[in-house]
C-alpha cells in the first residue's frame, strides 16, 4: 500500500498541504504509543546507515522518514569524491546518534531513483523529511559547511514535523539490533483500514474508521488528523469549482458558499486564501452563522497543523473577529 503523503509525485493537491501537519501527529502517536509499551527499542550505531535500492526506497526511505529525517548519499564506485564524502557522511551519522539516518544508493544499479531526484552529477546529498525531498548539496563539500547543513536539516525536522529521531545504543551491536519486530499498537487496524479506504477512494469507509478509533481514543492525534482530511476531501468530492467560486462571488453574505469556497482554497493549496476568506465571514456574520464559520475554520486549522505560522496567524486574525 502507497503511505499517504510518502510519495515526491504529489498525487493529491492535499498531499503538500497538509505534509508537516499529518508527520507531526504520526511522529507523537508512535511517540505515545512506544512509551505506553516501555520505550522503543533502541538500534545500533551500525543500523543508522544502510544501503538502499529501488524495491527497498519505500521502505527504507519514505517511511522511516516520518520518524527520522533520511539523509541520500547518492554515489558509484567510480566516483573520486564520492569515496572521500561518504565517509564523512557515515562518522557524522553515528556522530549525531539517531538524529539523522544515512541511506546510500549506488546510482549504477538504481538509475530510476537518481532520474526520480533529478540527480544530474554524483556525490549529491539529498534528505527526505515526513516524505518530502528536498536537495542538501553536491559534491564533496568540507565537513563544517555539511555539519550546518545536517544541523539546519535536524532543526527544521523537529520544529515543524515534530521528528525528534530514533533512539540508540552506542553498546548495541548490529547483529541483533534488527530481530525484534515493532509491537503492532491497539489502533493500527484500524488506521491501516482507514488509509486502505482512502487508497480506494472510498472516503466515507475512511471517515468511519478514523471515528472508530476516536471513539475509543479521542485525542488519537493520527485519527483526528485522518478524519479531518478525509472529511474535507469528501465535501469537495464531485463539486464543480467554478460554480462554487461563483456562488461565493455572488453572495458574499452566504455563510455556506463562503465555507464550500474555502474548502476548495485549502484543498487547491490556498491555505492562506482560504483561512481569510472565513475570518472576513466571521466579521460580517452573528450568531448560529458565525459559529458554524467559526467550527469550520478550526476543522480546517486541524488538517493544517498547529505549528504552522499559517495556522497562528490566522488563529489571531479569528481572535481579533470575534473579540
Amino acid at each position: 500500500m502507497q503511505p499517504r503523503n510518502m510519495s515526491m509525485s504529489g498525487v493529491v493537491d492535499l498531499a503538500a498541504v497538509k505534509a508537516a501537519g499529518e508527520a507531526k501527529a504520526k511522529a507523537e502517536a508512535a511517540r505515545a504509543e512506544a512509551a505506553r509499551h516501555g520505550g522503543t527499542a533502541a538500534v545500533a550505531p551500525s543500523a543508522l546507515v544502510i544501503d538502499v535500492d529501488e524495491a527497498g526506497f519505500e521502505r527504507d526511505v519514505l517511511q522511516r522518514s516520518a520518524e527520522v529525517p533520511v539523509v541520500i548519499d547518492f554515489w558509484a564506485e567510480w566516483c573520486e569524491p564520492c569515496k572521500q564524502l561518504s565517509p564523512l557522511l557515515e562518522r557524522l551519522t553515528v556522530e549525531y546518534g539517531g538524529r539523522i539516518l544515512l541511506a546510500k544508493i549506488d546510482v549504477d544499479a538504481n538509475q530510476m531513483l537518481m532520474q526520480q531526484f533529478g540527480v544530474q552529477g554524483i556525490p549529491a546529498v539529498f534528505a527526505v523529511v515526513a516524505g518530502q525531498a528536498l536537495p542538501l548539496f553536491q559534491g564533496a563539500a568540507p565537513e563544517a559547511q555539511i555539519r550546518q547543513t545536517l544541523d539546519q536539516l535536524v532543526q527544521v525536522a523537529e520544529e515543524r514535523f515534530g521528528l525528534t529521531g530514533i533512539q540508540v545504543d552506542p553498546d548495541a551491536t548490529g547483529a541483533g539490533s534488527e530481530a525484534a519486530a515493532p509491537v503492532a499498537g491497539p489502533y493500527d487496524a484500524l488506521l491501516e483500514a482507514a488509509m486502505s479506504a482512502l487508497d480506494a477512494g472510498d472516503l466515507a469507509g475512511a471517515v468511519q474508521a478514523y471515528k472508530n478509533v476516536l471513539a475509543d481514543d479521542p485525542g488519537h492525534p493520527e485519527a483526528k488528523l485522518g478524519l479531518a482530511q478525509a472529511e474535507l476531501l469528501s465535501r469537495v468530492q464531485g463539486v464543480d469549482p467554478q460554480q462554487v467560486r461563483k456562488n461565493a462571488a455572488d453572495n458574499p453574505a452566504d455563510v455556506a458558499a463562503q465555507i464550500a469556497a474555502a474548502d476548495l482554497d485549502l484543498v487547491g493549496g490556498h491555505v492562506t486564501d482560504a483561512f481569510a476568506r472565513l475570518v472576513d465571514t466571521v466579521r460580517r456574520t452573528a450568531g448560529e452563522d458565525r459559529d458554524a464559520v467559526r467550527v469550520r475554520l478550526l476543522e480546517l486549522f486541524e488538517v493544517i497543523g498547529s505549528d504552522d505560522p499559517r495556522v497562528t496567524a490566522a488563529r489571531q486574525a479569528l481572535a481579533s473577529a470575534l473579540f
